[in-house]
């Protein structure tokens, strides 16, 4: 318990009406060798000031980097706006509204944004969130294979280029219900998916990223109408700040694609240690009684005024685990708050100028970039905000000896795709300046110039 809130005269009252000596009496059937050491590092209390101060310390002994990693999680500017409502005592404290009618804030938020995610994904339906990216994408392979009308189809195609955490989640959620994960391979030249070599088989749906983990566009018109055209389900996993100037899959090929899913991290949600974010999930009117997690309904009651409650999935039904579409189903109602606010400041207009601000970013990086000798693009396909480059020496040094420099350059792909050795992953968001590009471009020239002949002194220096 952090806090005690009685007086020291208020527990020897208590003590003594039960006749014990000391608090640790009350626990003396605990063997002393179960009992946690005291935390000796720990000082006394401090005040409010000093807590201050300490924090500041620490923070500046972390240093303030400037991010060009990517890999799933943004460093996209949230408006001040966008956290200072929803952390107001009615959103940051609500919990699920499992009493529509003591919640109708709540519902409401939850209603605009279904509508604002169904809208930015040409899709007809939304849901009001999931945990995470990965784990939506899972849900929605449970969902695909739930829905196919093939016999027997438990196998799903999962290109090599969706996120590697998101294939690990998918695998470790499907599993043990007997559904098969069949990779695709890459385009060595292009980055895109290749789907030649599994035009047959009994497969439920076929996953299709957009961008995908290098940061290329697939072409999803064609990968969309490939699955249909072999009676497969369609399944999108997408960033959504990109869905604001791409097509939408909602409008991919000739019908769409029968599921779309993702993060939301790039709606509003800043960068931390890993989270939290929020998964998101649309699909097709005809497929939403097979949808996991909660919807949310407006309706009018019987004197006529607007209303809204949840709909369809009733709380019940994830109690009756055999009868569930989903056994994990956690939303993320904080985070969808927020971004439901950050898509109601910035409106259709500021995400897409956003997303081409990004655009446009990524090309001065790269351009930088490969204006020094021997790194070059190593795909060939179109992008959006990430990119891959090959760099003529070890990626991990380089990460290594720039993040000393307050950079984070991007992320290393050789550990999740061997064959990609020495290649990094760059990314820029609408929030980094040329001055920024200019002092990373600056730091890998003068790494690139420690390789040649005569310059051990400046190796040694950039390494330390």
């Amino acid at each position: 318990m952090p806090f005690i809130p009685h007086t020291e005269d208020e527990v020897k009252e208590m003590l003594a009406a039960i006749g014990a000596a000391r608090i640790d009496d009350l626990f003396d059937e605990i063997p002393p060798h179960l009992k946690a050491a005291p935390l000796d590092g720990i000082g006394p209390g401090l005040s409010e000031m000093e807590v201050t101060r300490l924090m500041q310390e620490r923070a500046r002994r972390d240093g303030r980097p400037v991010c060009f990693i990517g890999a799933g999680a943004y460093d996209h500017h949230v408006p001040a706006a966008v956290w200072q409502i929803a952390t107001r005592g009615e959103f940051y404290t609500a919990y699920t509204p499992y009493q529509a009618e003591a919640s109708q804030g709540t519902l409401q938020l939850l209603y605009e944004y279904q509508t604002m995610m169904a809208e930015l994904m040409a899709m007809e339906v939304s849901n009001a969130s999931l945990y995470d990216g990965a784990s939506a994408l899972a849900e929605a392979v449970l969902m695909a294979v739930r829905l196919s009308r093939k016999p027997d189809a438990r196998r799903v195609l999962m290109p090599r280029t969706v996120h590697p955490a998101y294939r690990a989640t998918v695998h470790t959620l499907v599993k043990n219900q007997g559904i098969e994960l069949v990779e695709l391979p890459y385009d060595p030249a292009t980055g895109r998916t290749r789907f030649e070599a599994h035009d047959e088989g009994n497969f439920a749906a076929l996953v299709i990223p957009q961008p995908n983990f290098f940061g290329v566009l697939e072409a999803v018109d064609e990968l969309t109408d490939h699955a249909h055209a072999r009676g497969m389900l369609a399944i999108a996993v997408v960033n959504p700040l990109a869905m604001a100037i791409l097509e939408p899959p909602g409008r991919w090929g000739g019908a769409g694609v029968d599921i779309a899913c993702g993060d939301g991290q790039p709606l509003g949600a800043p960068l931390g240690s890993g989270g939290p974010y929020f998964g998101f999930m649309c699909c097709k009117r005809r497929h939403v009684r097979q949808m996991p997690g909660r919807l949310v309904g407006r309706t009018v009651d019987l004197e006529g005024r607007e209303g809204f409650t949840l709909t369809l999935q009733a709380r019940e039904q994830h109690i009756r685990r055999s009868k569930a579409t989903s056994n994990i189903c956690t939303n993320q109602g904080l985070m969808v708050t927020a971004a439901t606010i950050h898509m109601a400041l910035l409106g259709a207009e500021g995400l897409a100028r956003t997303a081409a601000a990004c655009h446009a970013n990524l090309n001065l990086l790269v351009e930088k970039l490969t204006a020094l000798d021997e790194i070059e693009p190593r795909f060939t396909g179109p992008v959006f905000h990430e990119r891959v480059v090959k760099l003529p020496m070890d990626v991990a040094r380089v990460l290594r000896t720039l993040a000393a420099h307050n950079i984070l350059a991007g992320y290393d792909l050789e550990d999740d795709y061997p064959e990609l050795e020495n290649c990094l992953l760059v990314c820029a968001t609408e929030t980094r300046t040329e001055g920024e590009m200019d002092r990373y471009a600056a730091g890998l020239e003068r790494l690139l110039a420690g390789r040649r002949p005569g310059a051990c002194a400046t190796r040694a220096r950039l390494d330390r």
